[in-house]
């Protein structure tokens, strides 16, 4: 069974709601610590940070292979980019005090070793393998080895790096992995969301999956619920003044409190497996068709075509024995308006 903590992630739970606050903070721990209050108070079961240094990611350079080119950070080194975005290393415990204190879930997403052995330090109830990082090998098996359960985004990745992936979780000892469908571009053209992903994913590889969303709406969110999404992240800000390099494609408080109604309607939605009838109904069924006797008949007439009807409500005989019920005999008097039923009818 797939916990974070003590909530079960299954498609017979509501969907888990996981707010990534990435670069959002915006440089200051009082920022985090305010998304982390918002983020709860939005409906996010967890809140989701970043571990790394821009060393640790890359070498400062102006090289050209370290000039970012297009995109929604055209203009950056990647250096300079991850320097800005970072959430530093001597934050995290603060942070994970905090999100103890205010009894949400916090978790990360580490980018190297080193920011694996800090988050085992601390004792962190999951990890996180971001796209960009599905074909670091060397660092998803480490992370299995924590033992705790593994949140893999696919993006960019082809079937093979997938499989890989999740055969060297298997193998270093996670048995609970999450394989989340994700576009990385930011943001992500809804009609690019391709959500049939989920189910090839649910199929071929057996575990639970989700969805990382970075479009500019909920509908793709939404819609992955119908797909067997268990799961659901979404950048978060903690405000809609918020500035960063995520931003554009982050929600702000109000936002996400909408994405949690809404994700939770969509599996609330669903219902149960088999066909099932809703017991709001039972008030409605008085309004369909039956079988009406439209004349004042006397004991011993027999029933003509003129003297029944399949009108509106439906409190007598259901319109199927309506042609059974022509040239029988009326045993006792009727009047129209009169539903029709089996006791007054010659068997």
């Amino acid at each position: 069974m797939f916990k974070i903590h003590d909530r079960i992630i299954s498609v017979d739970q509501p969907p888990y709601i996981i707010a990534e606050l990435s670069a959002n903070h915006g440089g200051s721990i009082e920022a985090a610590k305010l998304a982390i209050d918002r983020a709860k108070l939005s409906g996010a079961d967890a809140v989701k940070i970043q571990s790394y240094t821009p060393d640790t990611m890359t070498i400062e350079s102006n090289m050209p292979d370290f000039q970012i080119t297009d995109g929604l950070w055209s203009g950056y080194t990647l250096y300079d980019l991850y320097k800005e975005a970072h959430t530093p290393f001597a934050w995290h415990q603060e942070l994970f005090d905090y999100a103890r204190q205010q009894e949400i879930t916090l978790f990360s997403t580490p980018f190297d070793e080193t920011a694996v052995d800090m988050l085992k330090s601390l004792n962190a109830p999951a990890y996180k393998i971001a796209s960009f990082e599905i074909i670091d090998l060397p660092l998803i098996k480490k992370v299995a080895m924590c033992g705790r359960p593994l949140l893999i985004s696919t993006g960019m990745a082809n079937f093979n790096e997938i499989k890989e992936a999740v055969q060297v979780a298997l193998k270093y000892g996670c048995g609970d992995i999450l394989l989340f469908h994700c576009i990385s571009n930011y943001p992500t053209p809804v009609q690019e969301s391709n959500l049939r992903n989920l189910t090839f994913l649910k199929s071929n590889f057996g575990v639970e999956v989700g969805l990382s969303d970075h479009s500019l709406s909920n509908v793709a969110a939404i819609s992955s619920i119908a797909l067997g999404a268990t799961a659901i992240e979404k950048h978060f800000k903690p405000d809609g003044s918020s500035t960063g390099p995520d931003a554009s494609f982050s929600l702000d408080p109000t936002q996400f409190k909408s994405l949690v109604s809404d994700c939770h309607d969509a599996w609330h939605a669903l219902g149960n497996n088999g066909f099932n009838r809703s017991v709001t109904e039972e008030a409605s069924i008085k309004y369909r068709r039956s079988v009406y006797f439209t004349s004042d008949l006397n004991s011993g007439d027999k029933i003509s075509s003129n003297d029944i009807r399949i009108i509106r409500p439906g409190f007598g005989l259901a319109p199927k024995f309506y042609d059974g019920l022509i040239g029988k005999t009326v045993t006792r008097d009727v009047v129209r308006g009169q539903p029709v039923s089996l006791d007054c009818i010659e068997e």
